[in-house]
């Protein structure tokens, strides 16, 4: 038997094996065979499918040592294609695991081996790059241990004990719907989180005129994560206990951010967190109270347990504050966190109202607000006014004053040892403006999705230095594949190493690195529903011949229609005066939609518009598009009606092909402009989902063809709701709506 096999059968699923008679004598390789298929998990009283790795959501940490030749055997059960990204780590492009992009996928059935040389050490973690596998389930740890012998090692930190924490949240609703959802506007999640920031809820607070200015820059409610999640779990649970530490230890927290949306606020009820590291490099240490980590992030931290008998909580808060996740570290009476409290959502919308022009860009504020030190969502934060993080403090000497709150911000991390490239290397200068759409959900860089854009060419061995600047509402953490980065900060030749850069609104941020590995190189917004929407760039380098792609050019065009995808919504109200609905279909340019109105008698007849347009411009509030329209009604002989213009509008028997456009204007009201073939004019204003309170929402239509309709409809659930309405010719109706 070859010496392989052996170690495979006994050693399962972690072998060691001696390559005997070759250049690898001694050299370890350690394998993991991981087995990816369907499960089912209970959460809040409802089973759903997730995906589980050798039976365990999350994954197992694979612990490496640096040194380690890497080997891991991907066994996909499912029925449907996976793959796995190795995150932050630094390897041959061919084992870098993102679909179409650095190898084909992983077929149901099949098998798929990676094999890396491990050079370098810390905290990562894994996931599936494959549609939203992530989301449900399909992410891991990775460690890679320093050597004992390496000049680096660190007593009193790399000798501590550690624990492997990974960050998740979970939805009962399917992640593809979830991002349906998000692309077709519905507010469900707004109302499940109560965030509507409705124009009842404004009178109450005293922020009518907050939310009148919001509308009048054409913005949607301001929302800190777009998605509702049922749980919030640490290692797939949403509270455990480590009961074996005692008093005065000092424990080592690897921490990653798996979650597909989530920021988390860490606090810890047993006093101040060291950060020892971020992103796997280590950083000089810094005592805080707490730290935000951005989705996909990891930090190491150390905490002490200041006495025995008492077990102290370390809770992970989602920024939006819709839950928690604990660990309790030590034995005896539970020590808590004191919770954080709601936001103040009125003044970061205040806020945001200052930061934003009209033509919907943001102010850019330039390099005086970077490196998270100016947190534009701060004022919706109560407890930050016991913090002095943002009015100069220093933080170089970890000036802490009595009662105050010390948050980490990018600024603070210092890498141990130096960073500076070589100067004399060529450098290629990039700047990307970070772009997007909250009404209609399209992100972008430079106002162009993956789908528009062609691969960026690096010369191998250049260095990269790249500008960001954040034009958009939300915030976005841009991870780089293959390479870390350095941050620009005031600590020079030790900026810190990072593979995610969090990037705040208004924030202009630079990062550089030396592109020195050959291969397709993923440069993308780790938010799932963002980089899924768009927002996402390749850096090709060098001229990389990939094994596992013979036809890269037909693999990429595949990538790119992935983030340009096809979502589908329809709503119906089934009413006492008729039956009227509509239907649409659209990605991030295009759209085809339908409107009917089905009447019961002939009287009221029936019409059908359809409508297929582009979007135009950063904002999309134009839509230019070609129309159908047909109508049938029976009149009587004095009831043919004139338009506004003066035109006999013909809707008794009608069939007619159109140009027209439509614009949104100011309060998110929609006009049209329509000319049909027959040279009929039609002009019309309106707007639906006008928030009344938290789930009324009011609407209305009004064009020159007289025709006029006021509505308002009561939210039950995401896929129904009450609606009352008048129409001028259908008259009064009530029923249920029913939308997808």
């Amino acid at each position: 038997m070859d010496i392989r096999d052996f170690f495979q059968k006994k050693l399962l699923p972690v072998s060691v094996f001696l390559y005997m008679g070759s250049s690898l004598l001694a050299q370890d390789i350690v394998r993991y065979d991981l087995y990816a298929k369907d499960t089912v998990v209970t959460y809040a009283g409802k089973e759903k499918r997730a995906i589980a790795v050798n039976g365990q959501i999350p994954m197992p940490t694979l612990t490496f040592t640096e040194g380690d030749t890497a080997e891991i055997v991907l066994h996909n059960l499912l029925d449907e294609h996976t793959s796995l990204h190795w995150h932050g780590v630094q390897l041959p492009n061919k084992e870098d695991g993102v679909p179409m992009l650095t190898q084909l996928p992983v077929k149901p059935g099949g098998t798929h081996t990676y094999r890396f040389p491990v050079k370098q050490n810390g905290t990562y973690w894994y996931h599936s790059h494959s549609g939203f596998q992530e989301q449900i389930g399909m992410y891991g740890s990775i460690v890679f241990l320093k050597r004992p012998d390496d000049p680096a090692f660190r007593k009193g930190i790399d000798d501590l004990p550690a624990v492997s924490l990974t960050l998740s949240e979970w939805t009962n609703v399917h992640p593809h719907q979830v991002q349906r959802m998000l692309a077709t506007g519905n507010d469900w999640a707004a109302i499940k989180k109560n965030t509507v920031q409705s124009y009842g809820e404004a009178i109450r607070k005293g922020h009518f005129k907050t939310k009148f200015v919001n509308e009048w820059k054409r913005m949607e409610a301001m929302d800190v994560s777009d998605v509702y999640y049922d749980k919030f779990l640490i290692n797939g649970q949403e509270e455990s206990q480590l009961s074996e530490f005692n008093g005065g230890d000092r424990v080592r927290f690897r921490i990653s951010n798996a979650g597909g949306s989530s920021y988390f606020w860490l606090t810890y009820a047993g006093g101040k967190i060291t950060v020892v590291g971020n992103d796997g490099n280590d950083v000089v240490p810094v005592m805080v109270d707490r730290l935000i980590i951005g989705v996909s992030e990891t930090y190491d931290i150390v905490v002490t347990l200041p006495v025995d008998g008492v077990s102290y909580e370390l809770l992970a808060t989602p920024e939006d504050r819709s839950g928690f996740t604990s660990v309790f570290v030590g034995a005896g009476i539970r020590q808590l966190v004191s919770r954080l409290p709601r936001l103040d959502y009125f003044e970061g919308m205040k806020m945001m109202n200052e930061m934003m022009k009209m033509n919907g860009d943001m102010h850019d504020m330039g390099m005086n607000m970077s490196l998270q030190q100016m947190d534009m969502n701060a004022v919706m934060y109560p407890e930050f006014s016991k913090q002095s993080s943002m009015d100069g403090m220093n933080h170089d000497s970890h000036g802490v004053i009595s009662n105050e709150l010390v948050t980490l911000n990018y600024g603070m991390l210092q890498s141990p040892h130096k960073t500076i490239l070589n100067p004399d290397i060529p450098v290629k200068e990039l700047r990307f403006e970070l772009t997007g759409n909250m009404n209609r959900y399209v992100w972008s860089m430079d106002n162009k999705v993956l789908s528009e854009s062609d691969k960026i060419p690096v010369k191998k061995g250049e260095i990269l230095r790249i500008t960001l600047y954040n034009n958009s509402m939300m915030r976005h953490p841009m991870h780089l594949h293959g390479f870390d980065f350095r941050l620009l900060n005031d600590k020079g030749e030790y900026a810190p190493l990072k593979n995610v850069m969090d990037i705040m609104p208004m924030e202009t941020n630079v990062i550089e690195f030396e592109a020195n590995t050959e291969g397709d190189w993923f440069f993308h917004c780790h938010i799932l529903y963002h980089m899924m929407a768009g927002m996402n760039r390749v850096f090709e380098v060098g001229d990389y011949q990939n094994p596992l792609l013979p036809d890269k050019t037909k693999a990429y065009k595949h990538l790119q229609r992935e983030s340009n995808m096809l979502h589908f919504m329809a709503q119906n109200d089934f009413a006492t005066n008729g039956n009227d609905g509509e239907a649409m279909l659209q990605n991030a340019r295009w759209s085809l939609g339908t409107e009917w109105r089905l009447g019961y008698n002939n009287r009221h007849g029936y019409e059908v518009e359809t409508h297929f347009g582009r979007y135009i411009g950063k904002m999309q509030w134009l839509m230019p598009f070609v129309g159908f329209d047909w109508r049938y009604r029976k009149m009587g002989k004095d009831e043919h009606e004139k338009n506004l213009f003066g035109q006999v509008n013909k809707k008794d028997n009608r069939s007619a092909f159109s140009l027209g456009v439509v614009y949104t204007l100011p309060l998110l009201i929609t006009i049209q402009a329509e000319v049909y073939h027959d040279g009929i004019v039609r002009l019309q204003l309106a707007r639906e989902d006008i928030p009344i309170s938290r789930r009324f929402r009011a609407g209305f239509m009004f064009n020159t063809d007289l025709e006029y309709m006021v509505e308002l409809k009561y939210i039950i659930n995401k896929n129904m709701g009450v609606r009352a309405h008048y129409d001028s010719d259908m008259g009064v109706g009530v029923g249920f709506s029913m939308n997808y």
